[in-house]
């Protein structure tokens, strides 16, 4: 394994800045090489043509360009290992060694290349030692012509360092990173693989599979494989390898039975034979070659060989890089789908290797553990869709077309011999999302499905996203049962082993077990019917038993009664037409409405902080943007994102019909009729709100709309059903489960929940709510109380009184206690509720329920399941997170404060819920609302700080008496305040919300505003990446201004990139996101302000582009007449310079007050601003200032 001097650090975290290193040297160089820009683009519009690609250039040069610097790093982690272990025999020294005099040596090497070779330098010496491996059959695939390295070359500069990262050494001599190992064990790069570039982790989901799921699939299916055929010429492919786990074990399992079967053979043979039934396929070109060469290092282990370069050929094996989905003619169950053999090949792919690697039913077996993700390349959705368009519905996971492609390519039935078997794990989201529909209902009643199994509650380090293990046969199905282990609770903590972990240990030892059950599983039979119905829920214990009920009780489905259920408006692109309302009335004006998102709904109430642009008119008809300027200067500079945003189907926005501003849906019958039943798509519990009209809905808050006739008792009938417990527990059972945090993986693993399930995330769609069994009953007025009692409680909100009354210390107290009180009212209340509905399904013989509004509040912490669960974690017999997440107290008696009723209702129900196994499963809490909400403390922060920017965002203070703009330091804003009896609450304010005592005003505006102002340069807005996709944008609004003019056509304007976290600062990211969409209150003014005041300067964000650009203006005047230094003025400067294009584009028109076009003025400004202090106008931007105070700043180049 690789060895590192710092204990705290791995070989792979110490390689990344290396990697970053060669990246960024490429970068630079390729700026300059225009023979290979130019192959590039070409290279990439022939790809883009054949829709294998649908980013934008930049990201297609960057995407290569990491490829190749990934591919040196890697091969020199080849060549060490080679070098520490001598697998190129004593002399073997290339680049280092693990001892000095190691080290000399391969340094002596490289001066004698230098001697013989004088023309070439660090670069070609690297080149040379690759050309080692090339020499040697057995390492010769690592740098064939489809190698990484062949992409682009580092400089010579970059050469050197790489060659000098492994030439480290202690003060004892010995190298910093050293990889002699007896074992020869290569594991320790599949952690590279999985983190060496987080850009690559995101774009391929790297993430590797633990020994013991590798292990057990493989038992599942390789094992039986090799049972029933003839061991020569058997077959095994992995076609999403990473870095060859499961080939790395099914390599020495093969070897093993060659062992016993042919013990006369030499082990060389007996090793070539095993790894000649070795295949391998992954789309990530490193990912390939590190799997390679693991195979080659396992290849000569077993050979019993000691040197790779002893004789040893090819090892026969075949693993390449390609896309698995794009090669290969594919096949259905059993009927081949022809397709277009013509694919476009990337640098890195061998299309015909990959053809004849990718020929389907030619395996015997085929394992995996495939991506989960979406495809978010545009271009490759589509084309995977289309390839797989029987089964791709939607916006499909990757788990689909994966599990068509794994069957396709195993053996089918009487194609030479015996069927072959196929074994994943995978994401489970296709059991419930509607795009796994097709999946299940056409796809698996075809083939000899054997086992499902729920592996979603197992500990599996690494994997956040809910699983399920499938094993089957490319063949007709064979028996009318599939064996099944179904979850029950997952596992109770983060075990010292994974592989013996308690659900992951019951599912290895008892799958063989129909009717077995415990804790965590129960294993039986499904029928096909269950097998080909979609959606499947996979639960066990006495999860169906309650299932059966409530269908057994329901009157009708939901269907039946609603006239629609799903999404009312998309916009595609929320971070263009989303803000909230401060932001969205300075950029739309009166265009825009409460825009209801998923994350606001919730506990019966709606929490309106989301505003969007409304391009639509009363009628709910587009408007003509060019007739309404401040839309259209707020939307044109996204207006190739908005026109080629893709509908379902992969046709653009524009292609579909629709206008370029337009949402990507408004159905404009959902929005005519007032009352909707709105609910949370992604959430943790049920939560429905009855709204009653003015509102948009966004794709994150679908809506039930009843038939036009409804009342709104009906809504509130309903209403009270769906946030009941009852219903959360059906629609648990029915919807995709997304893990903790919603499906992001996690290093606990989505397993680490166990007991805690009520932290999941889950997917509540339309299409599963259509069928909600109704009860034949209906709890009205207990959804009336509910809904009136949510409606106090948000009038108490500390956001709302303070927009009622100045905030203090009284208001905010008398807030908390009314607050407090009708919350409590209303957790009491849902426990009625419950229990009412519990007896509406017939879950209880009697109904438990007290009568409406006849119950007093109750604290959180103090309901019956709550006590419950406290007495248990008394007792040692589990531990939770719920009270300290929620904010409760535990307790384990029931309160002495409440009436004897009360008491004795509550103890009755406790003792129900102690027997009754439908109860029980029903009261637990990931069933039972959770009425999490933000601290108070935290809540009053939050709304006085609002209160205080929106005073502060009055446009009178950011004017002078000419009522030109003018920009403000903190000091000087912070002697307004002082000094303006009109401010004199702002005062106030500021000490309320200040944490800090005796504080300065402007010390407290300091702390306010640090957060709240975006940079006005672009240099200090973007960082990295950043700046090189700004370029791309900049070029893109260009060609957006010449076909305005009737120069291009909307065709030939570029789509540039989004941003990502990675390419700007913190604070400019969460306001300006992958739109870099102003969304901020402030502008800030970094090194712009005098050497007299070092506090910094700020503006209004809702000035204008010349409003903007005369502050600049100003700001320059200003420091010039204080004589500042040619740096400072310069960076001015090119603040002016980056509002100019805008300026010139709206503004320019002949201005009735000075009788000037200003665009045309400022214009003549800068350019003799500039001549004066001497800086050429194209160099302003290099000029960005180092900090925000005074005149400091430098020239940047």
């Amino acid at each position: 394994m690789a060895r590192g001097k710092p204990a705290e650090m791995t070989l792979t975290t110490a390689l990344q800045p290396v990697v970053t290193m060669v990246l960024d040297d490429m970068r630079s160089r390729l700026d300059s090489d225009k023979e290979t820009t130019a192959r590039w683009k070409a290279d990439y519009d022939a790809a883009r043509k054949a829709e294998r690609v649908g980013g934008s250039f930049g990201d297609w040069c960057e995407d290569l360009l990491l490829q190749a610097a990934v591919g040196w790093v890697l091969t020199t982690v080849f060549v060490r290992f080679i070098e520490d272990n001598e697998l190129f025999g004593p002399g073997g020294t290339l680049i280092s060694g693990q001892t000095l005099q190691r080290r000399s040596a391969a340094r002596d090497r490289e001066q004698r290349f230098y001697a013989e070779h004088p023309h070439l330098n660090y670069l070609g010496y690297l080149e040379e030692v690759c050309e080692q491996l090339r020499e040697v059959p057995a390492t010769s695939g690592l740098v064939d012509d489809h190698a990484a390295i062949g992409l682009y070359s580092p400089s010579d500069d970059a050469a050197r360092d790489l060659m000098d990262f492994w030439r480290q050494a202690d003060e004892d001599g010995t190298a910093v990173w050293g990889f002699h190992d007896p074992e020869l064990d290569t594991r320790f790069l599949g952690d590279m693989y999985e983190n060496l570039s987080s850009y690559a982790q995101e774009k391929y989901a790297l993430r590797q599979t633990p020994v013991f799921v590798e292990e057990f699939i493989l038992d599942r299916t390789l094992t039986p494989a090799l049972a029933e055929r003839p061991l020569e010429g058997f077959k095994i492919i992995d076609p999403t390898c990473g870095s060859g786990h499961f080939l790395i074990g099914a390599f020495h399992r093969i070897f093993d039975r060659w062992t016993e079967q042919e013990p006369g053979l030499n082990a060389r043979e007996r090793a070539r034979k095993a790894m000649n039934a070795i295949h391998g396929v992954d789309i990530n070109p490193f990912a390939a070659a590190i799997t390679r060469f693991r195979l080659i290092v396992a290849f000569m282990k077993a050979s019993q060989d000691e040197r790779l370069d002893a004789g040893l050929t090819e090892p026969g094996f075949q693993v390449l890089a390609g896309d698995t989905l794009l090669y290969g003619l594919m096949a259905s169950g059993q009927e081949e789908i022809p397709l277009e053999a013509g694919v476009y090949s990337l640098p890195t792919e061998d299309q015909e290797s990959l053809n004849k690697l990718l020929k389907p039913r030619t395996y015997d077996a085929v394992v995996g553990n495939p991506p989960y993700i979406i495809v978010k390349d545009k271009a490759l959705n589509k084309e995977y869709r289309n390839r797989f368009k029987e089964y791709c519905k939607g916006k499909y996971a990757m788990t689909v077309p994966f599990m068509v492609k794994f069957f396709d390519l195993a053996k089918g039935a009487g194609n030479q011999g015996a069927s072959g078997w196929v074994g994943q794990i995978t994401s489970n989201s296709f059991m419930q999302r509607e795009f796994g529909q097709p999946l299940i209902e056409r796809f698996f009643g075809k083939i000899d499905l054997r086992e499902v199994i729920d592996s979603s509650g197992a500990y599996i380090p690494g994997h956040g996203t809910p699983t399920v293990i499938i094993v089957g046969r490319n063949d007709t199905p064979s028996r009318r049962k599939v064996n099944g282990v179904l979850g029950i609770q997952g596992e109770p903590g983060v075990p010292a082993d994974p592989a013996r972990g308690k659900v992951w240990s019951s599912i290895v030892d008892h799958i063989d077990e129909t009717g077995y059950e415990n804790s965590y599983i129960s294993v039986s039979e499904l029928d096909r019917k269950f097998i080909s119905s979609h959606p499947w829920s996979l639960s066990g214990g006495a999860a169906p038993n309650v299932l059966s009920t409530l269908e057994s009780h329901a009157a009708s489905e939901l269907d039946k009664t609603a006239t629609s259920l799903g999404i009312t408006a998309f916009t595609l692109t929320d971070d263009h037409f989303l803000s909230s309302n401060r932001i969205a009335q300075r950029r739309f004006n009166s265009n825009s409405r409460p825009m209801v998102i998923g994350e606001e709904l919730r506990d019966w109430s709606h929490s309106e902080t989301t505003y969007s642009a409304f391009p639509y008119n009363d009628d709910l008809l587009p408007l003509d943007i060019s007739e309404n300027p401040i839309l259209l200067r707020s939307f044109w500079p996204n207006r190739v994102i908005l026109a080629n945003a893709k509908m379902f189907g992969g046709v653009t926005k524009v292609q579909s019909g629709l206008k370029w501003y337009e949402f990507g849906r408004l159905t404009r019958s959902k929005l005519t009729i007032p009352l909707s039943i709105a609910f949370a798509f992604v959430a943790t519990h049920n939560h429905f709100v009855l709204d009653r009209g003015g509102k948009v809905f966004n794709r994150s808050a679908p809506v039930i709309k009843l038939p036009e006739d409804a009342t709104e008792d009906d809504h509130l009938a309903l209403l009270g059903v769906l946030n009941s417990s009852t219903a959360c527990f059906w629609l648990k059972q029915n919807s995709h489960n997304k893990g903790e945090g919603g499906g992001a993986r996690v290093d606990a693993g989505y397993s680490a929940m166990g007991s805690e399930l009520w932290r999941n995330t889950y997917e509540f769609t339309g299409t599963t709510l259509k069928r909600f069994p109704l009860p034949a009953g209906g709890v009205t007025e207990r959804g009336r109380r509910l809904d009136d009692l949510a409606q106090e409680l948000a009038a108490w909100e500390p956001a709302a009184v303070f927009e009622r009354s100045t905030p203090s210390v009284e208001v905010a107290d008398q807030a908390h206690d009314e607050y407090q009180r009708i919350r409590n009212l209303m957790i009491a209340e849902q426990e009625e509720l419950d229990w009412a509905v519990y007896h509406l399904y017939g879950l209880t013989d009697a109904d438990y329920s007290l009568p409406v509004g006849e119950v007093e509040g109750i604290e959180l912490g103090t309901r019956a399941f709550e006590i419950t669960l406290a007495r248990r974690v008394a007792a040692g017999e589990t531990t939770t997170a719920w009270f300290d997440r929620h904010h409760s107290t535990p307790v384990t008696e029931l309160p002495g404060t409440w009436s004897d009723s009360y008491r004795n209702a509550v103890q009755e129900r406790m003792e129900l819920a102690g027997v009754d196994k439908k109860i029980v499963l029903l009261e637990q809490p990931e069933y039972k609302r959770r009425w999490q909400t933000d601290l108070w403390a935290d809540k009053v922060t939050a709304a006085l700080s609002d209160w205080l920017l929106t005073r502060l965002e009055e446009p009178g203070l950011w004017r002078d008496a000419n009522g030109m703009p003018r920009p403000l330091s903190i000091n000087q804003l912070a002697g307004l305040i002082e000094t303006s009896k009109e401010l004199a609450d702002v005062r106030q304010v500021l000490s309320l919300w200040s944490s800090k005592r005796d504080a300065t005003t402007a010390v407290m505006l300091a702390d306010l505003l640090k957060d709240e102002a975006v940079p006005y340069l672009k240099g200090l807005r973007y960082k990295g990446k950043g700046l090189r996709k700004r370029a791309e944008w900049e070029a893109t609004w260009e060609a957006q201004r010449r076909e305005d003019a009737g120069e291009l056509s909307a065709d030939e304007v570029p789509v540039p990139p989004n941003y990502t976290s990675a390419d700007m600062p913190t604070g400019v990211w969460r306001h300006r996101g992958k739109l870099d969409v102003p969304k901020e209150r402030f502008i800030s003014y970094p090194g712009a302000g005098s050497a007299d005041d070092p506090s910094t300067v700020i503006g209004w964000a809702g000035w204008d582009h010349l409003e903007q650009g005369l502050a600049i203006m100003w700001l320059y005047q200003e420091r010039t007449s204080e004589d500042a230094p040619r740096e400072q003025l310069a960076s001015i400067l090119s603040g002016l310079q980056e509002q100019l294009p805008w300026i010139m584009q709206w503004h320019n028109e002949l201005d009735p007050h000075t009788g000037l076009k200003l665009g045309d003025y400022l214009t003549g400004q800068l350019n003799n601003a500039a001549n004066t202090i001497g800086v050429p106008v194209e160099d302003l931007d290099t000029y960005i200032p180092t900090t925000g105070r005074g005149r400091k700043g430098r020239t940047q180049s």
